[in-house]
C-alpha cells in the first residue's frame, strides 16, 4: 500500500472526524507575540504550559516526546521566519534556529522539552524587543548590520561594508551615524564585545584565543577595548559571569561561578 492509499484509509477512519485542532489564530497570535518582542505575553504562555497541552495540536508521533519534538521544530521554523520578516538579521535568525533544533538531541523528558521551548521563545522575544526599540527603516543599514553579524570574527572596515553595499564609504558612514547614532566602528566594536562576553561566559577559550577569534590586533588591544566598554577586564568579567545563568522566574542569577 502506498502513502496516498494509507492517507485515504486514515481519513476514512471514524476517530479522525473526532480530532479537532486549535484555531490557528491562537498559534499565530503566539508567534506574533514572539516576533513583536512582547516578552510579557510570551512569558504568560510559557507559565500556562501551552506547549505541553496536547489537546488540539495534532498527533505527529505516537511517542509523546517525539511528538513534542516535531511540534518544537514547527514552532521554531515559524518563529524564525516571522522574526526574519520583522527585521532580525538573516544569519542570526537561522543560526538560532539551528542551535535550538540541534539541542533536541539532548532532550529526553517532557520537562526538558518545556524548558527548551520556553528558553527558545523567550530568547527570540528578547532579541526582537531590542531590535524593535532600535529599528531602522533603511535597507542599507539593515544590510550593513547583517554583514557585520555574519563577519563578526573578521576585521571589518567601512570600506568593506561600502563595497558590499555598492555605495561610497563617506555616504555609508553618514547614513549609519544618522540612523543609529553610532559610528560604524563603534557599532562593530560593541558587537564584537557582545560576542566576546558570550565566549567569556560560556566557553573555555583563553583571553588571547578570544582576541584572535575576533580579529583584534593583539591581546592587549582587546583587553583595552573591553575595559573601555565594560568597565572591567575580560578576566574580571569571566570571574563574575562564567557559566552563570539567569533564573527566568525570579530574575536572579543562579549557577556556579569559577
Amino acid at each position: 500500500m502506498g502513502y496516498q492509499d494509507e492517507w485515504l484509509l486514515f481519513e476514512a477512519e471514524d476517530d479522525v472526524d473526532e480530532m479537532e485542532h486549535r484555531p490557528p489564530t491562537e498559534e499565530f497570535l503566539f508567534y506574533q507575540a514572539v516576533s513583536d518582542g512582547n516578552v510579557e505575553a510570551v512569558q504568560r504562555n510559557c507559565e500556562q504550559e501551552r506547549f505541553l497541552d496536547s489537546e488540539g495540536v495534532g498527533v505527529l508521533s505516537r511517542n509523546p516526546i517525539t511528538n513534542l519534538k516535531y511540534h518544537f521544530v514547527i514552532t521554531t521554523a515559524m518563529i524564525t521566519r516571522l522574526c526574519r520578516q520583522k527585521g532580525m538579521e538573516l544569519e542570526q535568525a537561522f543560526r538560532m534556529s539551528d542551535f535550538y533544533i540541534q539541542k533536541l538531541d539532548d532532550v529526553h523528558t517532557v520537562q526538558g522539552m518545556r524548558s527548551l521551548h520556553d528558553g527558545m521563545v523567550l530568547d527570540y522575544a528578547e532579541k526582537m524587543r531590542k531590535l524593535c526599540r532600535s529599528d531602522t527603516n533603511s535597507k542599507h543599514i539593515n544590510a550593513c548590520k547583517e554583514y557585520i553579524y555574519s563577519h563578526i570574527k573578521e576585521r571589518i572596515t567601512i570600506e568593506d561594508l561600502a563595497d558590499e553595499l555598492g555605495v561610497s564609504a563617506s555616504y555609508l558612514s553618514r547614513l549609519f551615524k544618522k540612523e543609529t547614532g553610532d559610528s560604524v566602528s563603534a557599532y562593530i566594536r560593541r558587537q564584537k564585545m557582545e560576542k566576546a562576553k558570550n565566549l567569556l561566559r560560556y566557553s573555555d577559550y583563553s583571553i588571547i584565543e578570544i582576541a584572535n577569534r575576533l580579529s583584534f590586533s593583539s591581546q592587549s588591544h582587546f583587553i583595552q577595548q573591553f575595559r573601555e566598554l565594560e568597565g572591567m577586564t575580560p578576566k574580571k568579567y569571566r570571574d563574575i559571569n562564567y557559566m552563570v545563568q539567569w533564573d527566568i522566574e525570579t530574575g536572579e542569577k543562579s549557577g556556579t561561578v569559577e
